[in-house]
């Protein structure tokens, strides 16, 4: 599937939803399947659209004046992959999710109890070695990669694992996602911080600064439809999402139990500032689990729109640290603008109704995000122009997506769908238009905080998920702490583990479990922008220095 421009974005989305795509050279049966899906879709919401309130009924069509070919594009399923299901020989471990469910143990007061929660029946996890020779990947370091299977669901999503450099037995494991919603957790892997980058020759690069020098990391294509991960259904909110994230890693660790007893923590970037409340929250409300999470990582997140939205104009303006980016007129219209997305933002929070919440995320990103967009600018980085608009302005994306479509990477790692996409659009306008861009996801992290320490960083070049909303939501968020937090002020940031020793990267403030860090230099993507700094507060992060 050919990538669109970026009108949808891989950190949020811009100013309309993409056309409705064709796959190419897609199975008959599943695009007259997906075509009738499709028409029910149609047909439910045009039953529903009858039933609206007035209010939600004006909501709509107010935005459909405004924004008729957003509103033009319809909530489809995504079309299925092409793939190919390796044959159970190919795969050097099973785990059965039943089997895992099926173990009983003596509980403390001597009853009968599950050894680990949830509902596993439907799920299996297939794992295969890789060979490090064989792809010039980190040689000498062990890797698994395999797939989470939902049979009941035809669900399959990919990950790639990568030992610790230094000492895998004690340090911490890692997962790794990366947002869109839509965009593979592989172009994290080669893009940003994993053990190897790739060169303009289609050739992987050694990276110094890759996260497992001191933690084993799991990389995780998700939700289905996104990188080597398939379906034949599809997922289209982050709840479901991340339902399947702890079957993962439940099934994960019962396979490979060596790496259950260390600390585990869940990174991200992007919309993983929606993901990583609900993974979070998913996994701490099973008691008995075999998942140590001690923290989460949130980097150039999405989590707060009602908060983070108004300081899109500010961050274009010249307020965020680097030079204007559009005219005074355009910056007078963004602030006209943003007393109504906030209402209708807020009127999302209240009821969380698709109908709602749809019109809210197009009028606010046509009028907040669009502006800026249009200048040509790139949107995840404000000192420059976007380079290379089929990739999301980065051309390193594109080398990614090349590497990992070749056939002989593909087999390597037992990937079983036909091509590689570092983005799905498809995904990324079905979590949109079920309104999930707008939930108040954040609600659920000062829950998270009784229980574990969160880490809000961001890159302050960037300007989709911007280092002052993010700044802004963390001050804002209501927990027992917020007035002591909030009234913190950042202070330098300093390496303290290498030969630059004392050089300042950023500024940082924390309070209790929580702590904010803005670096400096760095656009959408630390550890891409500035690796340096991104392994700095990442190893002081895991090594629990501010917690």
């Amino acid at each position: 599937m050919r990538l669109l421009s970026a009108t949808l974005l891989a950190g949020a989305a811009s100013a309309a939803a993409p056309p409705f795509q064709q796959v190419l050279g897609g199975h008959q049966e599943y695009v007259e399947n997906v075509a009738q899906q499709g028409a029910d879709v149609f047909s439910k919401l045009s039953d529903q659209f009858k039933h609206l309130s007035g209010e939600a009924r004006q909501l709509w069509e107010e935005v459909s004046n405004y924004f008729p070919e957003s509103m033009e594009s319809a909530p489809m399923l995504s079309m299925p992959k092409k793939h190919t299901r390796r044959p159970d020989s190919h795969w050097d471990y099973h785990v059965s999710g039943a089997d895992v469910q099926s173990v009983w143990v003596e509980g403390a007061s001597g009853t009968k109890e599950r050894e680990v929660d949830g509902k596993l029946d439907t799920y299996s996890l297939r794992a295969k070695k890789v060979d490090p020779s064989a792809l010039g990947i980190d040689p000498g370091v062990k890797q698994y990669s395999g797939y989470l299977d939902d049979n009941e669901n035809d669900k399959h999503l990919f990950y790639w694992f990568f030992e610790s450099r230094n000492d895998p037995k004690n340090d911490p494991v890692v997962l790794w996602l990366n947002g869109g919603p839509g965009c593979s957790s592989l172009t994290g892997l080669f893009l940003e911080l994993g053990p190897s980058s790739i060169g303009e020759n289609i050739k992987p690069i050694y990276n110094d600064y890759s996260w497992n020098n001191n933690a084993s990391v799991i990389f995780l294509d998700q939700p289905v439809n996104v990188g080597y991960s398939y379906s034949g259904s599809s997922v289209s909110d982050t709840v479901a999402a991340g339902k399947d994230v702890y079957a993962l890693l439940t099934l994960f660790f019962k396979q490979f139990p060596e790496y259950a007893k260390q600390d585990f923590h869940i990174s991200g970037e992007s919309y993983a500032g929606h993901y990583i409340p609900v993974m979070a929250s998913e996994i701490l409300s099973h008691k008995k689990r075999n998942i140590n999470l001690k923290s989460v990582l949130i980097g150039n997140g999405l989590t707060d729109g009602l908060t983070q939205y108004e300081y899109y104009r500010p961050m274009a303006c010249g307020d965020g640290g680097y030079p204007a980016v559009v005219d005074e007129g355009t910056c007078r219209s963004m602030d006209n603008s943003l007393s109504r997305c906030q209402s209708m933002i807020e009127s999302c929070y209240n009821s969380e109704s698709p109908w709602v919440c749809v019109p809210a995320s197009i009028y606010c990103n046509n009028a907040m995000i669009g502006p800026y967009q249009r200048t040509g600018q790139n949107v995840y980085d404000v000192r420059g122009k976007c380079e290379d608009s089929s990739n999301l302005c980065y051309k390193g994306m594109g080398w990614v997506s090349e590497y990992l479509g070749q056939e002989s990477v593909r087999n390597a790692v037992g990937a079983e769908v036909d091509g590689y996409d570092s983005c799905n659009f498809d995904i990324n306008r079905n979590f949109l238009f079920n309104g999930d861009w707008f939930k108040p996801y954040h609600r659920l992290v000062p829950g998270i905080l009784e229980q574990i320490p969160v880490l809000i960083y961001a890159g302050d070049a960037d300007f989709i998920c911007n280092w002052l909303g993010n700044q802004a939501w963390s001050n804002a968020l209501e927990w027992p702490g917020q007035k002591e937090f909030a009234s913190k002020k950042l202070e330098p940031l300093k390496i303290v583990n290498n030969e630059h020793v004392g050089k300042e990267i950023g500024q940082i403030k924390s309070h209790g479990n929580f702590t904010f860090t803005r670096i400096y230099g760095a656009g959408h993507m630390v550890p891409m922008d500035q690796p340096e700094a991104g392994l700095e507060f990442f190893n002081r992060w895991i090594g629990g220095e501010w917690y």
